[in-house]
């Protein structure tokens, strides 16, 4: 019987996937650096999950927990610097893999990893809020515009906003893995191809919930596995709309990829943040935030042809959904491929919809 491992258990987002996983009948393994903590949180979670101690700097402490077919649920980052310990263990061990990261140039590492092509487990990347959503409302409003009398679908915009008064609390793992992300180098999906480019190469503003939102775009699985789904695509830009005012300043931080150093001074901020960062918001500040996913379809005239939007809860619940959802379905068998897969190739359209729903996330702008 195929086993859940979830790595990270005793983090903060981790904390939120074991308690969706304890309620579970899937066999889950709680995984990490400290067995004090482990052995803490099992305790809290009445027992139901057992523990191992892994450490990222010792891969075979991983590698000998790992069976083929189990099912490695991934919480550790920043992943730009030690996500590959747990992307190669799943990989060796015939594993499947889904984890957390919004990390773009990690999940961009994912799709074009040689080994990974030949994994024989699913991996999907990106499988949280960032970016599951997204292809969802892609992949709906890619549907939606099939046979619009305006032509084919030539490109998509996606937009992902934080909403409720609670909206700017987030975990110091979030802030420090932003603070790599912003000067390292970002992609899109333009003129058919993966481009380069750095992160805030565009900006624009969404209508969210009576207001005009600043947004800036940033790499995403969307930017591959959309066009993947939907080879006639052009343009795939993703955007994301969670600093507010402070955005047309942080869209030029990308500009420093170019320069000498900057590696180092993304990685020397990154270790202050997060210690510096509140651990995350509490059940309250959670239950004041909310979560908004737009994607609009445009004709090569640049009409609009369909919108989908998906609303729901507060980032980090949405994330614990659906990532201990995505590893309970690879445990129980229900994925479809092996190697690199976006959510809606791994699990199918109506499948991935029954999972946001499930997670809260309503859908509007899609038939069905």
């Amino acid at each position: 019987m195929a086993r859940i491992v979830l790595l990270g258990a005793t983090g903060y987002t981790g904390r939120l996937i074991a308690e969706r996983l304890a309620k579970q009948t899937v066999e889950t393994i709680l995984a990490g650096r400290s067995p004090a903590a482990l052995a803490a949180l099992a305790d809290e979670l009445g027992g139901a999950c057992a523990t191992a101690v892994v450490r990222l700097d010792d891969p075979r402490t991983l590698r000998t927990l790992l069976r083929p077919g189990d099912v490695l649920l991934t919480t550790v980052g920043p992943f730009i610097k030690v996500g590959d310990v747990a992307l190669d263990a799943a990989i060796a061990c015939g594993a499947h893999y889904i984890d957390t990261t919004g990390e773009a140039p990690f999940v961009r590492q994912v799709f074009e990893n040689p080994s990974a092509q030949k994994a024989a487990g699913a991996l999907v990347t990106a499988m949280g809020f960032n970016y599951s959503p997204g292809n969802l409302a892609g992949a709906l409003a890619m549907e939606q515009a099939a046979g619009s009398p305006g032509g084919p679908v030539d490109a998509l915009e996606i937009g992902y906003f934080l909403t409720g008064p609670g909206r700017g609390e987030l975990s110091r793992g979030t802030v420090a893995s932003a603070a790599g992300v912003l000067t390292a180098p970002g992609f899109a999906w333009r003129g058919g191809r993966l481009v380069t480019e750095r992160c805030g190469a565009r900006t624009r503003a969404w209508p969210v919930s009576g207001r005009s939102v600043p947004s800036m775009t940033l790499g995403s699985s969307e930017a591959i596995t959309l066009p993947q789904a939907y080879p006639k695509l052009d343009t795939v830009d993703v955007y994301q709309g969670g600093l507010g005012a402070a955005t047309p300043v942080v869209a030029q931080v990308g500009r420093l990829a170019a320069l000498p150093g900057a590696r180092w001074f993304a990685d020397t901020l990154s270790g202050l943040v997060k210690y510096a960062a509140p651990i995350g918001p509490d059940d309250t500040a959670r239950a004041r935030a909310g979560t908004y996913v737009v994607a609009v379809a445009y004709s090569r005239a640049g009409h609009v042809l369909s919108e989908v939007t998906l609303q729901g809860p507060d980032v980090y619940d949405v994330t614990a959904d659906l990532t201990a959802w995505a590893a309970e379905r690879a445990a129980a068998g229900e994925v479809r491929g092996h190697g690199p897969l976006g959510p809606v190739q791994a699990f199918g359209l109506d499948e991935l919809r029954e999972g946001h729903q499930a997670a809260g996330m309503v859908v509007k702008g899609a038939q069905g």
